[in-house]
């Protein structure tokens, strides 16, 4: 923000511009979603991704970062539709959850390695590096996809409509799926509230230093790297629902305490953090295993790609809101209404818990008719 000498209205456009950019590809890539192998689906839109990040290593005014950051956004949103996708091709619900909760660590994982150097980097040669850095880290994975990663093409052999349009309307169409896509975009709207203003909240209203940062980010990190795959079981042994409801009850209440600090230690911040992103990690592994369970194969990849859509939608309209909410005082001071902002993650937070109460009774309803069929093939065969 100052180095560009922008306001936090125009900060919070920066942020939700990949979300809009993002949300609109992964619509239109629904319909094609499902025709092509995943790998090479994948490896696509990541060289897209890598090529926009770079373009915003090279900004150099508010106009060229935010075309930069559209760009990125129209590659990189589809990514994590597709990762979804392969994720829920190769493994059965019954151990989904500790799935999902390895692969949601990338985002703690990402605290550890992402923010702190980032922030390291951005003080020392400037906050172009940053995302140099991600253009370096993102080719060497890469290299890594296309070397070690099967195709994932499985799905292909399952009869699909011929028309892309027809099978993006087909999978919009559907009451169930429509159920699950609603769900999905109010789930990424405590995120994207909170996160775009973190660092500037814990610098100017917690009054932690700016070289304390790395250091909260990285211990906050470290502990839910462990605490996604424990949620991941605990989230197959107990029930996935169990675990969101009470992972949202305890983060609602996480997210009041932290919202509502003024000066705070280090260690009360990291202690707050900590159990906050705990809450939020359990939210989301338990609800990304849990609505996996929606779409039958042949429309896997197109229902991640508009959940996706939505999510990221959701999220741009959640940080452009933010930014309207939370006032910046003059001269980088601390930021004004963000326990306003808390109260509104807490009420969508709760809504989100009715909501997925009624995917788990469509869950149990969808596995309970699978089950019924494959005893009735198993008893035919018999015969």
């Amino acid at each position: 923000m100052p180095a560009l000498d922008i306001t936090t209205r125009q900060f919070g456009m920066v942020v939700s511009i990949y979300a809009f950019s993002a949300g609109l590809s992964s619509f239109l890539a629904a319909g094609f979603a499902d025709r092509f192998d995943r790998k090479k689906l994948l490896l696509f839109f990541y060289a897209g991704f890598i090529l926009g990040t770079f373009l915003c290593g090279i900004a150099n005014n508010y106009v060229f970062l935010v075309i930069a950051r559209m760009v990125t956004g129209i590659f990189g949103g589809v990514i994590g539709s597709i990762i979804f996708a392969i994720t829920t091709d190769l493994f059965s619900y019954e151990m989904r959850g500790r799935v999902m909760g390895v692969v949601q660590t990338s985002f703690a994982a990402s605290q550890i390695m992402g923010i702190p150097l980032g922030l390291y980097l951005s003080n020392k040669w400037g906050w172009h590096s940053t995302f140099m850095m991600i253009v370096g880290a993102s080719s060497l994975v890469g290299i890594l996809i296309i070397v070690y990663l099967r195709p994932i093409n499985e799905h292909l052999k399952i009869k699909a409509e011929h028309s892309a349009l027809r099978h993006l309307i087909n999978t919009v169409s559907r009451p169930v799926y429509v159920q699950a896509f609603i769900t999905t975009a109010l789930l990424s709207t405590g995120g994207f509230m909170l996160m775009p203003f973190g660092s500037a909240f814990t610098v100017n209203n917690l009054g932690i230093s700016l070289d304390k940062l790395p250091m909260i980010y990285m211990i906050t990190g470290l502990f839910n790297i462990f605490a996604g795959p424990i949620m991941g079981k605990i989230s197959d042994r107990f029930g996935k629902f169990n675990t969101f409801a009470g992972g949202t009850f305890f983060g609602m209440v996480m997210v009041y305490i932290y919202t509502n600090l003024g000066v705070s230690s280090v260690a009360t911040v990291i202690i707050v953090s900590v159990l906050m992103f705990i809450g939020i990690m359990s939210r989301m592994v338990s609800s990304s295993a849990l609505i996996s369970a929606i779409p039958d194969p042949a429309h896997r990849g197109s229902f991640m790609s508009v959940g996706s859509s939505l999510q990221q939608v959701s999220g741009g309209l959640a940080a452009a809101l933010a930014g309207l909410i939370v006032v910046q005082t003059p001269n980088n001071g601390p930021l004004k209404h963000f326990d306003t902002l808390g109260f509104v993650v807490i009420g969508a937070m709760l809504i989100t818990v009715i909501m997925m109460y009624f995917i788990n009774l469509r869950v149990k309803s969808i596995r309970a008719a699978a089950k019924a069929m494959a005893s009735a093939a198993s008893a035919t065969v018999k015969v």
